[in-house]
């Protein structure tokens, strides 16, 4: 409650004096449930240690990219920092809002050049930067991959290789799909074009550049026809009502995966996640510097910060995601042959000697898997029309399950305040055990 407090007088201060002294106020601008908040107090205290200087954090949350975009593109807030996601970068810098992130940071040893993962850097090269370098101004992370999170107990794996299997009427009623449709359209696109990526006319990269009326069409055929199937179009309380077991098949994010599946096994709800064999996308969110930022040198110092690899571990205990960090003390504390007794090839994110890791391949999957996915991209001013599918898809009905639904969210978030707080304290125990 303090540390709330002392956040909103912060900002308070900031917003009411023009003349106020920004290098004393570093704002941050995340997502929500997206950070050990406990770092943020301990960042301070570092800062202190590193610069000589005093420093305080005003923390916000968003929940969409479109809702930070909107505020820094037309509103030209001052964030310091924020985190968008992979084609969000690509349009801010199209639309030159980034400042580079530079690298002088005094005696303070460059977290950043030196432990993220070269896989993760190879992603961030991908990013199509309209003549910049996406490494010059962004940051990665957390990274995962889209998939299928499925109930054991109703849905084997083979059922969930396939993106078909949302057209499977076994399970009409007993599907939530992400209300994000870049997200969605990416991987049915790839589906649908199954034989023109074997035959070679068209590659997974390509793919996911191609915003034209027959593949719009296409996709929206495809949803439209399976629309009826679903139980909910759900921004984040998918993973609540899978670990209810309210659905079966939620089609989501690899970190939500992960969320649900740690300790559900124990409460009898044997989920798991899996990327189908036509391929899907991998995405990363990265931290960028918004081009009206007021701290820049306190900026550069968080986000180094947050490539520490303790940092980077605590921050994965709590949220569920997988950072882009890729250093040993990562790899050592994410092992376990106990709780993940079949070995994944890592190579791509550890380096050539990770080739038969005990990981949870939800987290990191195995090579064979990431060969078959690929960076979504930004449309540009098409963006619109990928908008008005997605609106036609949907439609406007309110249905039974969409007041179910309603009802289960409000109880979800109740489960989930319990929830976060026991799962943290859970994997906490469970690495001290194997340590």
């Amino acid at each position: 409650m303090k540390r709330l407090l002392a956040i909103i007088f912060g900002a308070l201060a900031v917003s009411a004096c023009g003349t106020s002294d920004r290098s004393a106020y570093l704002k941050v601008y995340n997502w929500g449930d997206y950070i050990d908040e406990d770092l943020i107090p301990e960042f301070e205290q570092w800062y202190r240690e590193q610069t000589g200087e005093t420093v305080e954090i005003i923390y916000q949350t968003f929940d969409i990219n479109e809702t930070m975009l909107s505020k820094i593109e037309k509103g030209h807030e001052d964030y310091d920092v924020v985190c968008p996601s992979d084609y969000i970068i690509e349009r801010m810098l199209r639309a030159d809002l980034l400042l580079p992130i530079g690298k002088d940071l005094g005696d303070t040893p460059n977290y950043m050049d030196s432990n993220i993962a070269p896989f993760i850097r190879t992603l961030l090269g991908k990013v199509d930067g309209h003549g910049k370098d996406a490494n010059d101004y962004a940051i990665p992370y957390m990274w995962g991959t889209t998939g299928f999170l499925y109930n054991e107990k109703y849905v084997s794996l083979e059922d969930v290789m396939t993106w078909n299997v949302l057209k499977d009427d076994r399970f009409k009623g007993k599907i939530f799909v992400k209300d994000a449709p870049r997200d969605v359209f990416s991987p049915i696109l790839i589906y649908l074009r199954q034989d023109r990526i074997r035959s070679g006319e068209t590659t997974l990269d390509e793919l996911m550049y191609d915003s034209s009326d027959e593949s719009i069409a296409d996709v929206e055929e495809y949803l439209s026809d399976m629309r009826y199937r679903v139980a909910g179009w759900e921004a984040d309380f998918g993973k609540e009502l899978m670990t209810q077991e309210k659905g079966w098949i939620n089609f989501t994010w690899s970190g939500d995966a992960v969320w649900a599946m740690d300790g559900c096994e124990e409460l009898g709800v044997p989920l798991r996640y899996a990327v189908p064999m036509e391929g899907s996308n991998i995405w990363f969110d990265g931290w960028v510097i918004p081009k009206y930022a007021k701290n820049v040198k306190a900026a550069r110092y968080f986000l180094n910060f947050l490539c520490r690899p303790d940092v980077a571990i605590r921050n994965m205990d709590v949220i569920g995601y997988v950072s882009s960090i890729g250093t040993p003390e990562i790899l050592e504390e994410m092992s376990s042959q106990e709780d993940f007794p079949e070995a994944v090839d890592v190579s791509y994110f550890f380096g050539t000697d990770a080739v038969a890791e005990h990981l949870d391949p939800a987290q990191y999957p195995d090579i064979s898997v990431v060969d078959r996915c690929t960076l979504m991209h930004d449309w540009g001013d098409e963006t619109p029309k990928l908008i008005e599918m997605w609106g036609r898809v949907k439609g406007n009905q309110l249905t039974t399950w969409t007041l179910i639904v309603i009802f289960a969210t409000l109880a979800g978030i109740i489960y989930y305040l319990i929830a976060k707080s026991v799962r943290k304290f859970r994997r906490h125990s469970r690495r001290k055990t194997r340590k």
